[in-house]
């Protein structure tokens, strides 16, 4: 599978559509720490990030991360609405 982690000058968010969350079975998992905006999950780099990838490697699924470094300091991610499953 392939996502898109986001970041900016002080921290980071893996893209991951909502109902993935629900079929790897750890959407209750996440923490109010990430965001979301409209099916999409941003999980934040330091625990729900590590949730989601300790998951894929449990059921041998492989990712593919792209990188998109933003050049402002402050993320469009940090406006969206907090993360509540």
């Amino acid at each position: 599978m392939k996502y898109i982690f986001h970041s900016d000058a002080g921290h980071g968010w893996l893209a991951v559509k909502r109902q993935e969350l629900i079929d790897l079975g750890i959407l209750d998992k996440v923490s109010h720490y990430s965001y979301q905006r409209k099916d999409t999950v941003y999980l934040e780099e330091d625990c729900d990030y590590s949730l989601f990838m300790g998951r894929m490697r449990e059921l041998g699924k492989p990712v593919e991360i792209t990188e998109h470094n933003s050049n402002a300091d402050y993320s469009e991610i940090r406006n969206y609405r907090g993360f509540t499953s």
